[in-house]
């Protein structure tokens, strides 16, 4: 129950215009019932129409005269419908991220702006079919009708057929003006209808569903009979690379859709789209959907469209897909779970799993969530292991390929040898081999997290923060910097722990390897596949068609490359700088070398040849390392968990980063400091506090970015020091003392600040 007076609502729930609010009063009898995100009626306009709106706000501050204020007439009782779904969906991520309820609501509400929708256009007889052969044989017998005699000639032919509009101007070359002319007489009436644009171009033949193997259909049969019993959960599928969980999501979907329900199957990036996308196209013909940032405002428009109307079934997109309107969501599937895009960077900092298995809750008769990946993250894994999710496991790959064979190939070996280039020998030989052999190889370069670690190259020390465990990143002047704590540490030129002069922070590119390979074999033929040169629109699909179709045999590329593709002639894998990522500035580092290395590692020996990896680093006994080189998650997972366990890391213990951003950096750290004072007078049983200290990037675009880190092990804790913290900047915006500075929340960050 509320003791607030007054609700501040919105009316109009268009994406454009959720920054109108009005005032209304909550009367006595509803104040049990009126909360953030709830629907209800009120009197609007100077007639006091009935409409309905939906509370942002709940305040005790009347924003005019009170006794003209007037009061919420009721909280409806029916079901809730998409709209009213987006709503408390938009009140739950305010609370649980933290952010403004608008900021929430212009995430989940789709652009609704209608965008010049597209018409299908036919042309039909009007005139009764006496008349219509007078007119056509008057056309006939006139020297200068005869646009006019043919069309007429093809309606006649079949009175009661329409013909597409662009058939008859194209084909028949008749002009609009013509067409025009004839419909204006009542010759021929010319109908209009709106169609939606289709963003999928391909073959879209159903081939039926795929037979699953034992394994498959054990997780259909489960899940299914777990769904029919009226028991909505959250699963993950660990499956090995390759096991076949899209065959799994298909025969899960189908099943959903039998009983008259929609799916949502996001992914993590726009490389996976094409080819996932027609796998369930050819299933599901057009009765799926994409969803992507390449698409232009019109077709996103119109998907949403087709969602709300029931054109659709299936919508398939990275994150932004979850907020699809559909009527009756039933399943919601995330593929490649771990993956960090899934994280949202702007306010608010939702993760799709958690807004997911929200989601799933508020649709009508509850949806069930589907997670699946090959190297799980943390969070995921050690939920399914306590008994919070239901996991699933497919050890076995589906082409009745093995696993490819792994090798470690030590660069501080190679150094001490002589190789100084960037290729290891034994990648060499194999690239010879294959490249022979006319088949096909992939070159990974892990620039993941590249802030400039500093490392020895003869014995592979890396310079480390003593108080937090994270690499020291170089700054200028010399400096090596922890951007957890703000510890320093002078750079030195000299390895302390083997005397070595090589100490220097590694840096590569794609196009440095390209060159490389070019200069190396000169007759290979390249691709890269990098941020440069997938820039445009359809680039990522004409590259991996282009290679899907051998004609390039070396795929040179950063992770984008490693994602979920499926290329049967790839034999061989090189992985380029493997512990790049170990030593970002990051306490998820191992678990992301973990997860890119085993993804890289599952491209080779997917068709009927076997395959090589060979993974190329300065930490060949690093857990991640020898881990991934064996895919073996399970002696990673006991490895890492034991770490986060003793530094209370997630997903042990939940981590707020509050983050503060200033024009003037130390107007910006007296903030930070003050804050985290604010947090500390009122200190909760576990809060272990950090900082303030630098961002990873301290200064972007002039403003200078700070950081304060709370541990807790209860989440609702960590809720709670939000809330205090946002009440006192709002009451210092409210008194315009807080111009130069803003402040965001990122609860268990996964991308570093």
């Amino acid at each position: 129950m509320t003791a607030l007076e007054y609700a501040n609502i919105i009316i109009d729930i268009s994406h454009e215009k959720v920054d109108r609010l009005f005032q209304y009063r909550i009367p006595d009898r509803l104040k049990d019932k009126v909360e953030v995100g709830c629907p209800v009626e009120v009197p609007f306009g100077k007639g006091n129409t009935m409409r309905k709106g939906y509370v942002l706000e709940l305040t005790d501050e009347p924003n005019w005269d009170p006794d003209k204020i007037k009061e919420i007439a009721a909280v409806p009782e029916d079901k809730l419908g998409a709209e009213d779904i987006s709503i408390r969906l938009a009140a739950w991520m305010k609370r649980y991220y933290g952010s403004t309820m608008i900021a929430a609501l212009k995430t989940v509400l789709p652009a609704t702006k209608k965008q010049n929708i597209q018409k299908h256009k036919f042309v039909s007889l009007r005139m009764d079919l006496r008349q219509a052969r007078e007119y056509y044989y008057e056309c006939a017998s006139k020297k200068n009708q005869k646009a006019r005699e043919r069309i007429l000639a093809e309606l006649l032919l079949a009175p009661d057929d329409r013909i597409p509009y662009e058939l008859i101007t194209q084909k028949l070359h008749v002009t609009a003006a013509t067409l025009k002319s004839l419909a204006e007489k009542g010759v021929i009436r010319i109908d209009e209808e709106e169609y939606y644009r289709k963003p999928i171009a391909g073959d879209s033949d159903r081939y039926g569903a795929k037979e699953l193997s034992h394994e498959q259909q054990g997780i259909v049969d489960s899940f299914i009979s777990d769904y029919d019993a009226g028991k909505r959960d959250t699963y993950l599928i660990h499956g090995i690379t390759g096991s076949g969980k899209t065959e799994v999501y298909i025969a899960l979907i189908d099943e959903i859709i039998k009983r008259g329900k929609q799916a949502i199957v996001l992914i993590p990036e726009i490389a996976l789209t094409y080819q996932t996308l027609m796998r369930f196209y050819r299933h599901f013909g057009d009765r799926v959907s994409v969803m992507n940032s390449s698409l232009s405002p019109g077709e996103k428009y119109d998907q949403m469209e087709r969602a709300r109307t029931g054109d659709i079934d299936i919508i398939i997109g990275p994150r932004s897909a979850l907020f699809t309107p559909f009527p009756n969501t039933g399943i919601i599937i995330i593929d490649e779970e771990h993956e960090s895009s899934y994280k949202s960077e702007s306010m608010p900092k939702y993760h799709a799993r958690e807004t997911a298995i929200e989601l799933a809750k508020l649709v009508p008769g509850g949806a069930s969530v589907v997670l699946g990946s090959a190297t799980p993250s943390l969070e995921s894994y050690y939920r399914a292991t306590t008994g919070q999710y239901h996991l699933f496991e497919l050890k076995r790959r589906l082409t009745g390929g093995t696993l490819p064979q792994v090798e470690i190939a030590d660069l501080r070996e190679e150094l001490r040898t002589g190789n100084r280039s960037i290729f290891s020998r034994r990648l060499q030989e194999l690239m010879e081999d294959r490249l022979n052999k006319g088949e096909q190889a992939m070159l990974f370069i892990n620039r993941r997290g590249l802030a400039g670690f500093v490392s020895c190259r003869s014995c592979g020390y890396v310079f480390k923060c003593p108080h937090c465990d994270v690499s020291l990143s170089e700054h200028r002047g010399g400096r090596l910097v922890c951007h957890y704590c703000g510890y320093e540490h002078p750079l030195t030129k000299i390895c302390p722990k083997c005397s070595s002069k090589y100490v220097s922070s590694f840096r590569a590119g794609t196009q440095q390897i390209e060159d490389e390979v070019k200069k190396m074999w000169p007759n290979a033929r390249t691709l890269r596949m990098d941020a440069d040169t997938t820039r445009t629109k359809g680039s990522y699909d004409r590259i991996l068609s282009a290679f899907a179709s051998k004609e390039a045999d070396v795929l040179v590329g950063t992770q984008m490359i490693v994602k979920g593709h499926d290329f049967p002639d790839v034999t061989l894998v090189g992985i380029l700088a493997a512990d790049m990522s170990l030593h970002a500035s990051d306490y998820r580092a191992s678990e992301r070398t973990f997860q890119l290395l085993t993804q890289a590692a599952g491209r080779a020996g997917r068709g009927e040849k076997p395959g090589n990896v060979v993974i190329q680093t300065y930490e060949p006994e690093h857990y991640s390392v020898q881990t991934a080189a064996r895919q073996d998650y399970e002696a990673f997972y006991e490895e890492e968990i034991a770490y986060r366990d003793l530094l209370r890391y997630p997903p042990i213990s939940h981590m707020m980063s509050v983050q503060i951003l200033s024009y003037d950096e130390e107007l910006g750290m007296q903030f930070a400091t003050r804050l985290r004072a604010i947090m500390e007078q009122n200190k909760r049983d576990g809060a272990i506090f950090i900082g303030p200290a630098s961002a990873a990037i301290g200064k972007i675009n002039d403003v200078y970015r700070m950081a304060v880190y709370v541990k807790m092990d209860d989440y609702d804790g960590l809720i709670a020091y939000k809330d205090m913290l946002e009440k006192y900047i709002h009451q210092l915006e409210d008194m315009g003392k807080l111009k130069k500075i803003s402040v965001q929340f990122d609860f268990d960050p996964v991308n570093g600040f």
